[in-house]
């Protein structure tokens, strides 16, 4: 079979979802143009120029970067349609009306390339139907292609067959969207709303149902059904409102359009809720109308109560001892709640039940298996666990029978009984759906394993379901060179040894410190390179300040100047190393994380990573390099041009560092300098291991050195009057605290060289020094105290 390139796509629809697919599309480098229809006045491109120009104010931002906007080619169907045959892939994602989708693709066809695969973003519509208006040559190209809002952050797209769909299109398709995308891919049936928002909208409206049977308020909710119950933050009505309540009514509608009693024996339970029906009415559309379930007024957030229609004050959580059952075991966790004699854990206990109950009599026609519907809800509704892998892991058959009985007794939504699978044979015996032979396919009556596809090769570590013990463990595989509780030092393949940290939030602390220096010096003696990965986000939150203030209390600055001396002594040895060391960049890299990943040989960074020098936030510098970083790379950007000032080189790393911004992608972090235009971005986080381990082979194989120690020019005092004067007015002005202005102070004396001339030569180890005594003089002042006890306690910054 040939390779699937797509050196471009045509994205039709410039509304909502097609702006934000083609926003993504720039996020990975792939030429897109978008169509809409010709504006009624003013130029013809309008609808197109308008979508594109709001790309830029949406929050949280579709693109990486807000400039990149431009890149999005504008076309209208009226001018353009010549420019679809330059289109490897055309996605449909106009409004969810059949006969607009079918009257569109008939215009379209004549224009599609012969080789171009055509798919329709649709949430809940029939692929199958949709296909119908097509010429046959195009049929076997078709397909549906469901991605969730929004497109840049949610990882799943649902990839939906028609009968006369090739299989390679599906295969090619799914391997650009996971690679070049960064998605998560299941594969859904050609059943109304698909599987995520088949399960996800029937949990909605089941959770609903149930708030009213047992009288709870929508913020009481939202607290027991976010992150306690291990689902996305925003809970169930607060989600609702950010999806919009039009584009649940939406998907509610399709379920009661293309389902009946005979076909799904919940059907009941479909019924629009009488809340949702009124703030319809009252065009309260959730986010996008600012109000919804929710609504802000001021600083004060209100709920929306039926029996008034009027909104109260919110707030509400519930009895602390729910979200201690929460942390439970599994087991014990379902088993208190369904016996709990208040309302909140019969809720909780309801809610799940129903989920189980769902999931379980749908597999066998939404989905292939249960791996499917487990990733659908883990990517698309934000779930820790997937239905099945919550009731696997609290005991198959145990909860079987509770389920049962509650259908028995009349508590479910339904009388509809388990299926047989669930009570008998392979299932039962292996106590779940998920094993290490695969995950259970209710239409075919076995186990099935993942697609085997090359794209999956990429994926050293697949993300992994409970059950699924033939997968990998990054924790444990390949052969461990040293271990202790903070570090991993380990290798798969004998040539490029990997560093992985061990502590929360992958903390820099001196048992890491040490560690990482053992690891360079094995790595120089007996493999090609290194890499430092840590599994799961984050890359890290920087230096372990829960460690280095009780070193402060017992030795004061001395103990804490010794701590940093050895940290910065690492980022040298790291930048000097004989071997290439690669950072592999996933979540945050802040403070000492960023320095560490900036003191790397190369970066290999997510998509979604977020970089920055934080440290001001707890009253500090940066004191491992970062300071000295900033100005090097200043000095270095400056020998590239035909400047000889180096003070507008040197503001935006200051003004970084100063104000502790985070790039809010990898692109962004790119542009703040934290990555370089030699550094790689890799659209899915599974990937990043093998693109890690591969540069740095290849850093190796070319004879690769580590750079030769030079003096460089720094700012001097000139560049430090500069800054400190508009640091004076930033002050004076209101817009920063009287001790920002000192730390800001300090920040730019150390990237500007202290008190020497424009132009002074310096070296790495006479910033380190600067940076290193700022840095201990601020960790004795009792503000810099008061910000760091606030970060440890709340999390927060503390402005003071």
């Amino acid at each position: 079979m040939s390779r699937f390139q797509v050196k471009k796509v045509a994205v039709l629809g410039a509304g909502v979802m097609g702006a934000q697919i083609a926003a993504h599309l720039v996020n990975v480098k792939v030429p897109v143009v978008l169509f809409d229809l010709p504006a009624k006045e003013g130029p013809k491109n309008g609808i197109v120029t308008k979508a594109v120009e709001g790309l830029k104010k949406l929050k949280p931002s579709p693109l990486g970067v807000a400039d990149d906007a431009a890149l999005i080619q504008q076309a209208n169907y009226e001018e353009h349609m010549h420019l679809l045959k330059e289109c490897d892939l055309v996605i449909e994602a106009i409004a969810e009306r059949m006969d607009w989708k079918l009257d569109l693709y008939t215009k379209i066809a004549p224009h599609v390339a012969k080789h171009a695969i055509l798919a329709s973003n649709t949430s809940g519509l029939s692929i199958t139907k949709l296909s119908e208006v097509l010429p046959e040559s195009i049929k076997p190209r078709f397909c549906g292609i469901h991605f969730f809002n929004p497109p840049r952050y949610m990882t799943l797209v649902e990839l939906i067959n028609t009968p006369t769909t090739q299989p390679e299109v599906l295969d090619q398709l799914e391997a650009f969207v996971t690679s070049g995308l960064g998605k998560g891919v299941v594969r859904a049936h050609d059943t109304p709303n698909f599987v995520a928002n088949r399960v996800g909208i029937a949990g909605m409206l089941s959770t609903m149902k149930e708030v009213e049977n047992f009288g709870l308020t929508y913020d009481v909710v939202d607290d027991l059904t976010g992150k306690k119950l291990g689902r996305a933050s925003s809970g169930t009505f607060r989600t609702a409102d950010v999806v919009g309540l039009d584009t649940m009514a939406h998907v509610i509608k399709t379920l009661q359009d293309n389902l009946s009693l005979e076909t799904d024996p919940f059907y009941e339970s479909f019924g629009t809720p009488a809340v949702l029906k009124k703030l319809l009415e009252l065009g309260n559309l959730g986010q996008k109308t600012k109000a919804g379930f929710f609504k802000k007024v001021g600083r004060d957030v209100m709920r929306f109560e039926l029996e008034s229609e009027e909104y109260v004050p919110a707030g509400q959580k519930a009895d602390e001892v729910y979200a201690r059952m929460l942390k439970k075991p599994a087991a014990e966790r379902l088993r208190l709640l369904r016996n709990a004699e208040g309302a909140p854990g019969q809720f909780l206990w309801a809610i799940l039940r129903n989920s189980f109950h769902y999931a379980a009599v749908h597999l066998g026609t939404i989905a292939d298996n249960a791996r499917d519907v487990d990733q659908a809800m883990r990517w698309g509704f934000g779930m820790k666990q997937g239905p099945f892998e919550l009731w696997q892991e609290a005991g198959w058959l145990e909860v079987a029978k509770m389920i049962q009985e509650d259908i028995d007794a009349g508590k479910a939504l339904c009388k509809a009984p388990l299926p047989e699978w669930v009570f008998k044979g392979p299932v039962a015996d292996a106590g779940g759906v998920h094993t290490a032979q695969g995950s259970w396919s209710a239409s075919q009556n076995k186990f099935v394993p993942r697609r085997q596809l090359p794209v999956y090769e990429r994926q050293i570590f697949p993300e992994a379901l409970l059950g699924e013990t033939s997968l990998p463990d990054w924790r444990i595989a390949g052969t461990t060179i040293a271990e202790s509780k903070a570090l991993r030092t380990w290798t798969l393949d004998g040539q490029v040894l990997i560093a992985s940290i061990k502590n929360k939030m992958h903390a820099i602390s001196p048992e890491v410190m040490e560690g990482l220096a053992e690891a360079v010096e094995l790595a120089e003696r007996e493999y090609d390179g290194m890499v430092i990965w840590s599994g799961d986000a984050p890359f890290s939150v920087g230096a372990d300040l829960e460690a280095t203030m009780p070193a402060f209390a017992v030795g004061g600055p001395d103990a804490v100047e010794s701590i940093e001396q050895e940290l910065q002594n690492l980022m040298l040895r790291i930048r000097y190393a004989q071997v290439p060391v690669v950072a592999a960049i996933h979540g945050m890299a802040l403070g000492g994380g960023c320095e560490l990943a900036v003191y790397s040989a190369k970066r290999v960074a997510h998509m979604e990573s977020y970089i920055g020098l934080v440290e001001v936030g707890v009253g500090l510098v940066p004191g491992a390099g970062g300071l000295t970083y900033i100005a090097r790379r200043a000095a270095e950007n400056m020998a590239a041009s035909t400047s000889k000032d180096i003070l507008p080189f040197l503001t935006e790393g200051f003004t970084a560092a100063a104000m502790a911004k985070v790039g809010t992608s990898a692109l962004e972090s790119r542009k703040l300098g934290y990555l370089l235009d030699s550094d790689v971005i890799v659209p899915h986080k599974d990937e990043l291991l093998f693109v890690a381990i591969n540069e740095a082979k290849s850093m190796a194989a070319s004879g690769w050195r580590a750079p030769h120690k030079r003096l460089f020019p720094v700012a001097g005092r000139s560049g430090l009057a500069t800054i400190k004067a508009q640091l004076v007015n930033m002050r004076d002005g209101g817009f920063i605290s009287a001790y920002d202005f000192k730390i800001g102070a300090m920040i730019a004396e150390v990237v500007c060289g202290g008190d020497v001339d424009a132009g002074s030569m310096v070296s790495e180890e006479y910033l380190l020094t600067l940076e290193r005594k700022a840095f201990c003089h601020l960790i004795a002042q009792p503000k810099t105290h008061e910000r760091i006890l606030g970060m440890l306690s709340t999390g927060k910054p503390v402005r003071n």
